[in-house]
């Protein structure tokens, strides 16, 4: 294993509605990669907060994750955290989830544009692409100002997708570069964390989230804060990518990530 300090602080579990299997699967897994830690970080779309059952979800993601923290001391570090979607969409479901427990990590992310559907359940051929993310950097810059959270996560998501199995359309970040650097340095304003989402190299775009070009950006502009993270919906799925993400940080002259406990930034070295 050429890192010491291989971190997943994005994963989700059976306590998602779209994940698949349980927190000591998923750590179990972990463990036996040799991981460093896991940072559990099951969904809250805020949007659908009241409407649906997340706060059963929620609370149990979290003492699962506490137990398996328990479970696997001395082999693996197990945090527990959660992604908030969508937070400014319904503030009074966000403050909510924020005050029902003791998180170690916050994740926060932007799935859809309000009032439109999720940018994996799209239709591109009846969408306005260009203004649509026009839209969805101008609302991300709105929550990251709001600022409760540790990281952003999977900054460039809609890129998922239109350059996804079924859509192949080749969008350039150039058109949005200024909303991406007010995002990015809004974040290095607040102290926050941009996540590096891994996903992206086992999926159609075969990339991270955000790639290369927005990591080598932030740097840049004086950002130094990143966290790491397969987006895991199975246990199989886990610490996925996560070595060849450090290994592009550690290209673009990066020397640190962020690993969080109690909301504090542990910071551990690449290399």
């Amino acid at each position: 294993m050429r890192y010491r300090y291989l971190s997943d602080s994005h994963c989700h579990t059976d306590c998602s509605f779209d994940g698949h299997d349980s927190v000591m699967m998923l750590c179990d897994n972990a463990a036996r990669q040799g991981l460093f830690s896991l940072t559990v970080t099951d969904h809250c779309e805020c949007q659908d907060y009241w409407t649906k059952e997340y706060k059963k979800a929620i609370l149990q993601s979290y003492f699962e994750a506490r137990k398996a923290a328990a479970a696997f001391q001395g082999k693996l570090h197990v945090y527990a955290g959660i992604e908030l979607g969508q937070p400014l969409q319904d503030l009074s479901a966000a403050e909510d989830v924020l005050s029902m427990c003791n998180f170690d990590f916050v994740l926060a992310s932007l799935h859809n544009v309000k009032g439109y559907p999720d940018f994996y359940d799209l239709d591109y051929t009846k969408c306005n692409i260009t203004e649509l993310l026009h839209h969805y950097f101008a609302e991300m810059l709105e929550m990251v100002k709001w600022g409760r959270f540790d990281s952003l996560a999977h900054l460039t998501y809609p890129w998922r997708y239109t350059h996804g199995d079924h859509n192949h359309l080749k969008i350039s970040y150039r058109p949005y570069q200024k909303e991406i650097d007010a995002v990015l340095l809004e974040l290095i304003r607040q102290g926050k964390s941009l996540e590096v989402n891994t996903s992206g190299l086992r999926q159609c775009i075969g990339v991270t989230i955000p790639d290369q070009p927005i990591l080598r950006r932030y740097r840049e502009l004086g950002g130094k804060r990143l966290t790491l993270g397969s987006d895991a919906h199975r246990w199989g799925d886990v610490g996925s990518g996560i070595e060849d993400g450090l290994h592009l940080l550690e290209k673009l002259g990066f020397t640190h990530f962020a690993v969080y406990i109690a909301h504090k930034p542990a910071m551990y070295p690449i290399s």
